[in-house]
């Protein structure tokens, strides 16, 4: 029993894989997390005010809260801020202080009580000032719609490296690599062809998920559907490209799931599918801005959520299209095909 234990703890130690996941993936997952959700001083709640509504006449009270940080908008620019999160709440109106949030946003729900009682407390009238609430979300502008877009770049970050990488190392452990390099197929095509492959189950992959939020919560797309097409395709290549990348020098499974997930794992972290990647510190922007999923995500979330054309998502674009090309070009150079 003491040699059998030895053995397997021998083993064990042996495995790089193994001792990532037990050891460093944990350590990972803390300081990616810790440092989105570290401690921080009190923030103040960013509220927008529509230039020439009934709130605008109460902006000394407003200004004169600690809580709040006011900003007064034109009417179109304070509905973009608020559906990109640029601000919690919107205080508009006409005849009274109307406040537009998103209720499912615990942030909005806390802007809008800080909004209320500064308005409440710096008035100078003895009557409560009048407010109501707008029940009308702004398209685009729940959390909800915030996450779609984030979990179709996660699903297609996911399937496109997880896919290609297991497929090929199984390829190469049956020694198919090697007898396919035999034959007077040309490698280039051989590596096309897998990211072709992969392109061909996109109609099966995202559709469902978009008709789902559709009819489920009622999440539309605010954009072209041929521009939203067109970023979903070239999301898919290019995590196909450091798909195979990350599987052109792994000989085992165990080998290949280490690789893709130290490749994986900081675009989960940072790149903004589930909480916004302005949590982390400036420090860190410019990294975080130059991550693949970090741009798929954002030119999903500009077509799908606020409607822009291809001007604005051009530089996200720019982005994935080098590498697409960078890791395609470098994996061609190293794979190993035995």
């Amino acid at each position: 029993m003491r040699e059998l234990t030895l053995a397997r703890i021998r083993s064990f130690l042996r495995e790089p894989e193994a001792l990532f996941w037990t050891f460093v993936f944990p350590i990972l997952m803390a300081v990616g997390l810790g440092v989105a959700f570290r401690e921080q001083p009190v923030q103040r709640a960013a509220v927008g005010v529509e230039r020439g509504s009934a709130a605008e006449r109460f902006l000394p009270a407003l200004r004169g809260a600690r809580e709040v940080e006011v900003r007064v908008l034109e009417p179109p620019r304070a509905e973009r801020a608020l559906r990109r999160g640029e601000v919690a709440v919107v205080l508009a109106g006409k005849d009274e202080v109307v406040f537009r949030y998103d209720p499912g946003r615990e942030e909005s729900r806390v802007a809008r009580l800080l909004a209320d009682d500064a308005l409440q407390r710096g008035a100078g009238t003895p009557r409560p000032v009048a407010t109501r609430d707008d029940g009308v979300r702004t398209p685009g502008g729940r959390y909800i719609d915030w996450v779609i877009p984030g979990l179709i770049g996660l699903n297609l970050m996911s399937t496109g490296m997880w896919g290609l990488g297991f497929g090929l190392v199984q390829m190469r452990q049956k020694k198919q690599l090697k007898r396919l390099v035999s034959t007077p197929m040309r490698r280039g095509d051989f590596l096309v062809a897998q990211m072709a492959a992969r392109l061909c189950f996109l109609l099966l992959e995202v559709p469902p998920l978009v008709i789902f939020a559709w009819l489920a919560f009622g999440v539309r797309p605010q954009g072209s559907i041929l521009l939203l097409s067109a970023l979903i395709f070239l999301g898919a290549l290019t995590f196909a490209g450091i798909g195979l990348l990350a599987a052109s020098r792994a000989r085992t499974i165990e080998g290949v799931s280490g690789v893709l997930n130290v490749v994986m794992l900081p675009m989960f972290v940072l790149s903004g599918v589930f909480f916004s990647a302005s949590r982390y510190p400036a420090a860190l922007q410019p990294v975080i801005q130059a991550l693949p999923l970090t741009a798929l995500n954002d030119a999903l979330r500009a077509v799908y959520n606020e409607g822009q054309g291809m001007a604005a998502v051009a530089p996200e674009a720019a982005i994935m299209l080098a590498w697409t090309a960078g890791a395609s070009l470098l994996a061609l150079k190293t794979f190993r095909w035995q």
